[in-house]
């Protein structure tokens, strides 16, 4: 049952969704080779727990650590670890924040020192197609319609889009209906009423859209091994449009 957010949980979801924003303006410049995932991981969770705020993601569902930081070909639910970054690499950083009882969700992704052309335009690609859907997310358009869009921009490119994960509803719950595909077909699905909130968070991969998931359970590859990147904010349908509660004037994202 998917529940329509008032104005005043609208304003905590952005209040949770600031706390994980300006823990991402922390990875702007701790991203550089060398650095750990854990040592990411660490600063991200401090940050967040001197807000008053956890990690949304922190033991959800048995995860071990409070961000997903995913390399290269990896698609999603990195785990942070001993891993150093290299120049060359290209990492997504997912953070969740609870804060007074909602969450807030987005991911970045950044290329590790000097990327080549392709990367380059694999992330540009992605970051657009999330605009994409952010435009499209008006009152009385359905889910097909985001989804579409997203895919055609992505596929037109030449990438294609992971079928396996999907944009979700959030707030007092970290994930809620509706659930939002990165693919779809116009005029299908679920109409936006204002009031819905959700992710939208396209990935993104540079070659085939399977996906195989490893050992430890989480950690999601490309099935062919070739790189993925991924973007996601927060947004609410209100009565004037789409509304991204996860960005902020002051930050670059």
């Amino acid at each position: 049952m998917m529940h329509l957010k008032s104005q005043d949980e609208i304003e905590r979801i952005r209040d949770s969704c600031r706390i994980a924003a300006d823990a991402m303006a922390l990875m702007v410049d701790l991203v550089a080779p060398g650095i750990t995932t854990a040592e990411l991981d660490e600063v991200a969770d401090a940050y967040i727990r001197q807000q008053g705020a956890v990690a949304s993601a922190l033991n959800y569902r048995g995860y071990p650590r409070s961000i997903c930081t995913s390399i290269n070909e990896v698609v999603v639910h990195g785990i942070p670890g001993t891993r150093r970054l290299a120049n060359g690499d290209i990492i997504s950083v997912d953070i969740a924040v609870k804060n007074a009882g909602y969450h807030g969700d987005m991911n970045v992704s950044f290329g590790v020192g000097d990327i080549d052309p392709e990367t380059a335009r694999l992330l540009a690609t992605t970051k657009e197609g999330l605009e994409i859907g952010l435009r499209t997310s008006e009152p009385a358009a359905r889910l097909g319609d985001v989804g579409h869009q997203i895919q055609t921009h992505i596929e037109a490119a030449g990438f294609s889009v992971v079928r396996d994960y999907c944009g979700h509803g959030i707030g007092r719950n970290f994930h809620e209906e509706p659930q939002l595909l990165h693919f779809g077909t116009s005029g299908t699905g679920r109409r936006l009423q204002p009031g819905v909130v959700f992710t939208i968070e396209p990935m993104v991969n540079a070659g085939v859209a399977d996906v195989r998931v490893l050992e430890d359970e989480w950690t999601a590859v490309t099935a062919d091994g070739m790189r993925s990147a991924q973007f996601e904010h927060t947004i609410a349908v209100t009565e004037s449009g789409p509304d991204v509660l996860s960005r902020f004037h002051d930050l670059p994202f």
